[in-house]
């Protein structure tokens, strides 16, 4: 698997506050990558050292396909980013803050200016001044900034904030796209189910320490679960827990839930059969990136799907 991000024990302090802590980090070339964490789980920090911002305190960084770790000048040319709040001119308009920018060192001439507005959907705006922009419209010119020069990695800090729902949707089809097209994104979030609808991977940062990292199958498939009702659930309760790709049991009001491999569950119904116990429901349950995130890492999640602030510093 190429890599176009490596980390090894990537770790920053501030003071006695660990922000991140010995963080090995493996990104694949081209796709979505989501970082995924609470807001102050070390993400923007992490950006920061990735994009030569941020001194590490210790540990190492790899990007692109060099040799020797460390960010230079050189793969900073390859790489566009928005980070946090994107800050432009405020009395240029979008098309000129953008016109200055390509003129300063991000490349891009007056054709892809333009095609990144529409990209963006900014077309009717480009002429206002940025003053005047809603977050939204701050949101999106900071993406079309971001894609100035045609980057083969690119960064997006919470692409999404200040959208309404029609613009996250199309932000999130753009995000889509963007990786289907062999560049890398990163998107950093703690929008969990928007990191599932685009992300191919994902790591998962909480208190500034990995929590897990692989593609968003993989990690759902290891909390997959079923709801079981028997004719004797406290002995069925003993025999699904000594099967061997059972990898837990716990007793609800209504039964039983067995977290496993749903490609068993023909196993399960056999082996409580050949006990004498009988399956009355058998029902497989949903999973998703925010429940996985609320087992592994035992944050609480807002009614709006955003994660609760639990750190101090990001």
């Amino acid at each position: 698997m190429a890599l176009v991000i490596e980390t090894h024990d990537l770790t920053k302090r501030f003071g006695t506050t660990v922000a991140v802590d010995h963080l090995s980090l493996e990104v694949p070339r081209g796709g979505v990558f989501g970082l995924l964490g609470p807001n102050g789980s070390g993400k923007t920090t992490t950006i920061g050292m990735l994009l030569g911002l941020v001194v590490p305190t210790a540990g190492t960084i790899r990007l692109f396909d060099n040799t020797t770790p460390g960010v230079n000048q050189a793969d900073l040319r390859r790489v566009g980013a928005i980070v946090e709040s994107p800050a432009f001119y405020p009395y240029l308009s979008g098309h000129a803050n953008l016109r200055y920018f390509a003129g300063i060192g991000r490349n891009g001439g007056q054709d892809e200016i333009g095609r990144l507005i529409d990209l963006v959907g900014l077309t009717e705006a480009a002429d206002r001044r940025f003053q005047t922009y809603s977050l939204g419209m701050k949101q999106r010119l900071g993406i079309a900034y971001a894609l100035l020069g045609d980057p083969e990695l690119v960064y997006l800090d919470e692409p999404t904030n200040g959208l309404d729902p029609a613009g996250v949707a199309e932000v999130r089809e753009l995000i889509r796209r963007l990786g289907s097209a062999g560049r890398t994104v990163i998107l950093s979030s703690h929008l969990l189910n928007e990191v599932q609808q685009v992300a191919d991977r994902v790591a998962i940062l909480s208190k500034g320490h990995l929590i897990a990292q692989g593609t968003v199958a993989e990690l759902l498939r290891s909390r997959e679960s079923l709801r079981l009702h028997t004719t004797d659930d406290a002995h069925a309760a003993t025999v699904t827990a000594a099967l061997p790709f059972v990898m837990d049991v716990s007793r609800q009001e209504d039964g039983l839930l067995v977290t496993m491999p749903l490609e068993h569950a023909w196993e399960v119904s056999r082996a409580l059969a050949a006990e004498q116990v009988y399956v009355a429901e058998m029902a497989p349950l949903q999973t998703s990136l925010e429940r996985y995130f609320l087992e592994v890492t035992g944050e609480r999640v807002t009614p709006d799907n955003a994660v609760e602030p639990a750190e101090v510093g990001k």
